[in-house]
């Protein structure tokens, strides 16, 4: 896989280019704003954009969302539907935030836990995790051994969850139950901020290291 983590909006909002090695087509997995600096960036690997992947409905993981699949003719993915109570905000967000361009849209394919999606040759499995936000999902490729997990997890916390219809025990019951079962060693590109492994978060994270949810100390 190739990869290339692009900083959106004020935000700071790690917009992720995958591309496959073997096809060069690629995707971008929450493309939160900044759409034409994402297309120099595209350019300039020289790859194909195939689809939009999503994880989650907030502004700053979708806001140039439809303005992307839009200017390049290309399928939304994701997310869960639960997520469309807050995809139906974007236009108003975006003027909110400011950020240009943010408006709703209708993913051409909503995912659930369990689904498969693909880029090129690649294939990302999706599991739904809620708690941050109800129909938050994650797209985890154990081939090449990374996840992108939005704003789920990142180094060192966890996401928030004092949004309207955020949950803290759910939250946690995602990381533990479908999150860590994909292996230590599964890196993962967080919605902001560098990247870590499930197997660092276990044995370092405050919030929800096997420590801190009173278990035994991961080795």
């Amino acid at each position: 896989m190739k990869l290339a983590i692009i900083p959106v909006t004020a935000f700071q909002q790690n917009c992720s280019l995958v591309i496959c090695p073997a096809t060069n087509r690629a995707a971008f997995v929450d493309p939160g704003g900044e759409a034409d600096r994402l297309f120099e960036v595209l350019e300039k690997r020289g790859a194909t954009l195939e689809k939009v992947l999503v994880t989650h409905g907030h502004i700053d993981h979708c806001g140039a969302v439809a303005e992307v699949a839009e200017r390049a003719g290309v399928p939304i993915e994701g997310p869960h539907p639960d997520e469309s109570f807050w995809i139906d905000q974007l236009d108003h967000q975006g003027r909110m935030f400011g950020v240009p361009g943010a408006r709703r849209f209708t993913p051409d394919r909503w995912l659930h836990g369990g689904d498969e999606v693909t880029v090129g040759e690649m294939r990302f499995e999706v599991r739904h995790c809620p708690g941050h936000t109800p129909g938050h999902v994650i797209f985890a490729s154990t081939t090449f051994g990374v996840a992108f997990v939005g704003d789920v997890l990142f180094k060192g916390s966890i996401g928030r969850t004092d949004f309207p219809r955020g949950d803290h025990a759910t939250l946690i019951r995602s990381i533990t139950t479908q999150l860590w079962p994909l292996g230590d060693a599964m890196q993962f590109v967080p919605g902001h901020g560098p990247m870590s492994t499930f197997g660092e978060e276990r044995r370092s994270n405050p919030f929800v290291g096997d420590a801190a949810l009173g278990g035994v100390p991961h080795a």
